[in-house]
Parts: structure tokens; C-alpha cells; sequence
């Protein structure tokens, strides 16, 4: 079993790696849209008290994709190795067909399982996180 991190994506908020690879899977931790150098979060703006003053769901979907491409490119792998993708969104009603067409335009060939599910908060003020499932084919 071999650890993986990369300087190309968010950096997980606890004691865990981006992505663990055993035998020929490779399960990536959760990877939310936060950007790997500055840790920001990309279509949040808030004020001097942590209240929303602009927030633009489509580029958190575009950065978490981009995170986890980083993720996968660190591994060995590429995006058409994904196998199954667990998506969390904080707000089912608001954001899934926002979702859902750019998952469509991310996943034209390589079509994973998926599922998608809400929750009532992700760790920061993200608002969705996604969880893969990859195959590396030596």
C-alpha cells in the first residue's frame, strides 16, 4: 500500500492522504474545491464576518475536478480511470443540476458509477466534495 500527496491540490484538512493505492485501486480521500496554494476557496467571497457576500457553485465544481485531476495525474492514473465517484453537496435542491451538466461535459466517454448524496456541512465553507474510486492500469 503506497501513500500518495501532491503539492497540485488542496491540502486535506486532517491526518490523511490524497489518495491510497493498493494493489491496482486507488481510493482517493474526499477533495473539495479549495485551491493548492492558497488554500482559498475559488467563487466565495465573504466578509470581515464570515457572512456570504458572492458564491458561484459552477467554479467550485470546475476546481474540485481540477483537484482531483491533480490527485490522479500524482498516482499514476488519469481521469478516464475513474470507476466510481461519490459526490456531497450542501445544497441538493440549489446545485445538482448545475451539477449535473458539467458532469456531463467532464465525463463524455469515461462514464463512472455515482452517486450523490446531501449533507448539512462539509469541513470549510465548501459546498460540495467528492470522493473516486480509480483503477491504475500498469
Amino acid at each position: 500500500m503506497s501513500k500518495i500527496n501532491t503539492e497540485q491540490a488542496a491540502k486535506p484538512v486532517g491526518a490523511y492522504p490524497h489518495a491510497r493505492r493498493v494493489g491496482n485501486l486507488l481510493f482517493l480521500s474526499g477533495i473539495g474545491p479549495r485551491t493548492a496554494n492558497t488554500n482559498e476557496i475559488p467563487g466565495l467571497e465573504l466578509d470581515h464576518r464570515g457572512n456570504f457576500v458572492s458564491f458561484d457553485f459552477e467554479v467550485q465544481v470546475h476546481s474540485v475536478f481540477n483537484n482531483i485531476k491533480a490527485v490522479l495525474e500524482a498516482s499514476g492514473a488519469k481521469w478516464e480511470n475513474l470507476v466510481d465517484v461519490t459526490v456531497f453537496l450542501v445544497n441538493m435542491k440549489r446545485d445538482f443540476n448545475a451539477f449535473n451538466r458539467l458532469y456531463a461535459e467532464y465525463f463524455k466517454d469515461a462514464q463512472p458509477c455515482r452517486t450523490t448524496v446531501e449533507v448539512t456541512s462539509l469541513p470549510t465553507e465548501i459546498a460540495i466534495e467528492l470522493k473516486c474510486i480509480a483503477v491504475i492500469e500498469d
